[in-house]
């Protein structure tokens, strides 16, 4: 089994500039590699005029996990393998990153690159949010009205969320919890209603929560 990793809830960007040279860095969920290369592509096309477009991804997390990077014509060793350092440290899967550079007219050399994309990776990587894969059920139940300010209650106190509320004879529910919370909120409902109603799940499912 593989060790559990984060991933960027969201798409993020950030630029910084050094020597006249302007770095743009741009991190987002991937949960596939045609997912990632489709985002490269993206980015590629909106910086076409861009001097280099250093793209790495790691897909899935853990133990498992799917590497590339490339330096798009940099000098080999220094901007995508740093850029992938970076992210790997990061404790990130299923992430892409591409960071494009506007060359300024001064030579960074070597070690003066290797820090730029580093730097870059780091500007991205350490203020996006992080999220996690969960199992959820959703599950529909229903409740004569005068339940329902209790029964939102024992939703919230068992970090589930209300997906919709259908008024009709009966108020029918639509709810989604994560799988380890599901059975306390059923124990609540029972108790609630001396064992006359019951949640039904419709959908197990995965969905990225933050954390």
């Amino acid at each position: 089994m593989s060790r559990p990793y984060t991933i960027p809830l969201t798409e993020i960007r950030r630029e910084h500039e050094v020597m006249r040279s302007r770095f743009i860095a741009t991190l987002a969920p991937a949960f596939s590699i045609d997912e990632a290369r489709t985002f490269m592509a993206r980015i590629r096309k909106e910086f076409a005029d861009a001097s280099h477009n250093v793209p790495v991804y790691i897909i899935g997390g853990g133990n498992t996990v799917t590497e590339y990077f490339s330096d798009d014509g940099e000098p080999s060793g220094t901007s995508g393998k740093p850029a992938l350092t970076v992210l790997r440290g990061s404790g990130l899967g299923d992430a892409v990153l591409v960071i494009t550079r506007y060359f300024g007219g001064t030579l960074l050399g070597t070690g003066g690159l290797v820090k730029a994309y580093t730097e870059a990776a780091q500007s991205v990587v350490n203020v996006v949010e992080h999220g996690r894969r969960i199992s959820v059920h959703v599950a529909l139940v229903a409740i004569p009205y005068n339940f329902l300010e209790r029964l939102r209650l024992l939703v919230s106190k068992n970090h589930g969320k209300v997906l919709g509320e259908d008024f009709a004879g009966d108020i029918t529910l639509t709810l989604q919890f994560p799988v380890a919370e599901y059975e306390a909120f059923q124990v609540d409902v029972r108790e609630l209603s001396a064992g006359k109603i019951q949640a039904e799940v419709i959908e197990t499912k995965e969905e990225i929560v933050k954390i």
